[in-house]
């Protein structure tokens, strides 16, 4: 949905003197796995996300395939917005040059496949994928289907304008009735450009990346195979995550609201899972950033492995009630951390320690969000309204 941003970066980046490799549509994962093949000095990610086509954007990532730290796209914009950039051009005989990279799909979905346990196929399980009309319409599904699958697939018509519209991770209904009326035993959704995933069981029941998460993190720790025996995920996340893996000597990692961090604690800890409850699942033995398709691949290697329905493997995770709100700061500033901070812990007390609070400024927005979880719904919805009320009159 971007061959615009396509040309002119490809334009921009040439006049630099640097030489540039086309991919065509990838899914972000596949960039960042590409860019390390093929040793590239960093790789840009033409994408809306999980967003309309309109929302289109890049992202950078480093070297070591990794997004790069926000104060290198500080600099990155300061070059460009003051106009220095052009002070560092390349003479017209160091110009750079750009191909396309024909095989790039096909060396992602190899790559791809390669994180399925050796020996273990797909043969007998009916799949819905639906792509968002993204970025993995092509990949996901060739895939699935290599592997054995028998797949219905959704939302893999790209026009360039329909990307993540009514159709992937943000909108799944689509996919669970299709699970229902298809009798099929899986539902696969990804995001726009391939790095989130929610699922759904047999029966059409949506799990979320909290739900992908517990899965994941239970099968590592009967296996053995969880290093520190933790997962790293935001403040955001149910803590019904918390209560399935205890049981196997497992934790939990808190990290803040967003992809990085739960990467920058993973990297920091040793950890080898984490994400977050959109459905970015980040899986460093497999891939340095979120990968939908090889998080879809390594659940249904669980499915395969217990020779079970993902509705028995998946109950696992009970999710705590959750409730979300929010207060409209309308002009006024947020209140100061301390006093949010102060609210937060005498609500956690009432509760005598037995819920998850959080009480947070938005990064992009003008409002305050709140949530609490709670054993008692009614209880959790009741005492998220009133504290929305008393941070609205602070």
């Amino acid at each position: 949905s971007g061959y615009m941003f396509e040309n002119a970066l490809t334009a921009g980046l040439t006049s630099m003197g640097m030489h540039v490799l086309l991919t065509g549509p990838l899914p972000t994962p596949g960039v960042s796995y590409i860019m390390r093949s093929l040793r590239c000095d960093a790789s840009i990610m033409i994408s809306a996300s999980h967003n309309p086509y309109h929302d289109n954007g890049i992202k950078f990532f480093g070297l070591d395939g990794f997004k790069i730290a926000d104060e290198v796209e500080a600099e990155i914009e300061r070059l460009v917005l003051t106009g220095e950039i052009d002070e560092i051009k390349a003479d017209p005989d160091r110009l750079g040059s750009a191909k396309r990279i024909d095989d790039a799909r096909a060396r992602y979905i190899e790559f791809a496949k390669a994180s399925f346990p050796k020996g273990m196929k797909l043969d007998g399980l009916k799949i819905v994928v639906d792509c968002a009309n993204g970025a993995a319409y092509k990949v996901g599904p060739m895939a699935l289907a290599e592997l054995g699958a028998e797949l219905i697939t959704i939302g893999d018509t790209p026009n360039g304008r329909n990307i993540n519209t009514d159709c992937g991770s943000v909108y799944p209904d689509r996919m669970r009735a299709a699970v229902i009326a298809e009798k099929a035993d899986v539902g696969i959704c990804f995001d726009g450009d391939g790095d989130r995933v929610v699922m759904a069981d047999n029966n059409g029941r949506l799990l979320d990346g909290n739900a992908l998460l517990t899965r994941l993190g239970v099968d590592m720790l009967e296996r053995d195979a969880l290093p520190h025996k933790k997962i790293a995920t935001t403040i955001m996340a149910n803590m019904g995550m918390q209560r399935a893996i205890a049981p196997l000597g497992g934790d939990v990692v808190w990290t803040k609201v967003g992809d990085r961090f739960v990467v920058e604690a993973m990297r920091e800890h040793g950890l080898m899972l984490g994400g977050e409850g959109s459905g970015h699942v980040i899986m460093l033995e497999h891939n340095v950033t979120g990968d939908a398709l090889i998080t879809a691949l390594q659940m249904l290697a669980i499915i395969v492995r217990k020779q079970q329905p993902l509705s028995q493997i998946a109950d696992v995770f009970d999710p705590v009630p959750e409730i979300h709100t929010k207060v409209e700061l309308n002009g006024k500033p947020a209140p100061p951390q301390d006093a949010l901070d102060k609210l937060k812990a005498d609500a956690e007390a009432e509760l005598d320690g037995m819920s998850r609070i959080v009480i947070r400024p938005s990064g992009t927005e003008p409002i305050v969000r709140v949530m609490v979880q709670y054993e008692v719904h009614a209880q959790a919805e009741a005492l998220a309204h009133r504290l929305a009320d008393q941070i609205a009159s602070m």
